[in-house]
């Protein structure tokens, strides 16, 4: 019986203290505080006095290096898959079309040969490690200092950077594929003009071994005269 009335006091006690500091704490912040960040030198001094800030009309000012959410500048990517290919949660999502011939140039000069029918970064996936934008030749693939972009529903985060319609990307397909077509009846038209080629010489070859041959027949089965001479 002794224990239960003193846990009741203690739970008073405990309250009181609570209250105690939180009404210290709420004089102390009557007069509204600027926003402090960690940047500035006296940040973990001011240990009272702090307030809640009424986001999203109040945000803290952001790091000028942070891992948010991911851009990719379709203008400057070269479509390398460099970044799908070390992502550790295969969270982009790469279909390549190959060029016939350079279409275009990045901002730093670098040539453009791969079209990108499908460019999706799923940020519901992303882990936020930056890798992608470490490797990206061209830095076109970059994270931005949007931070807040929750929503209700979780495929609106699959966000879509490639800039091809459905009618452009089957041209392009068509248009690839006949490339390459051709270019297998060039090279087999070649392999074949050369067969011939070899052809022609082996048989002009038999053909001069054949009348070396027979000159030959006809130089040893030739007459051959003796000289007489008269005996001494």
């Amino acid at each position: 019986m002794k224990s239960y009335w003193q846990n009741i006091a203690e739970g008073i006690q405990s309250s009181l203290i609570g209250v105690k500091i939180t009404l210290k704490h709420l004089w102390k912040a009557r007069k509204r505080r600027k926003q402090i960040y960690v940047s500035n030198h006296n940040y973990f001094e001011e240990k009272e006095g702090r307030v809640t800030l009424e986001y999203p009309k109040e945000k803290l000012p952001l790091p000028e290096i942070g891992r948010y959410q991911l851009h990719n500048e379709m203008d400057d990517c070269i479509v390398c898959d460099k970044c799908a290919k070390i992502c550790p949660v295969d969270c982009i999502d790469i279909e390549p079309i190959k060029s016939v011939g350079e279409f275009g140039k990045t901002s730093d000069g670098t040539s453009k040969r791969i079209y990108a029918a499908k460019f999706d970064i799923d940020m519901a996936k992303c882990c936020f490690c930056g890798l992608c934008t470490t490797v990206c030749p061209t830095e076109c693939l970059t994270m931005t200092d949007e931070y807040d972009f929750s929503v209700t529903n979780i495929l609106e985060h699959n966000f879509k950077f490639g800039n091809l319609s459905e009618t452009e990307i089957e041209e392009k397909k068509v248009l690839y594929d006949q490339f390459i077509k051709e270019k297998e009846e060039a090279k087999k038209k070649e392999q074949q003009e050369k067969e011939a080629v070899k052809a022609q010489e082996k048989e002009t070859k038999e053909i001069e071994n054949q009348e070396n041959k027979e000159d030959t027949q006809k130089i040893t089965t030739k007459v051959t005269f003796k000289p007489k001479f008269k005996p001494k």
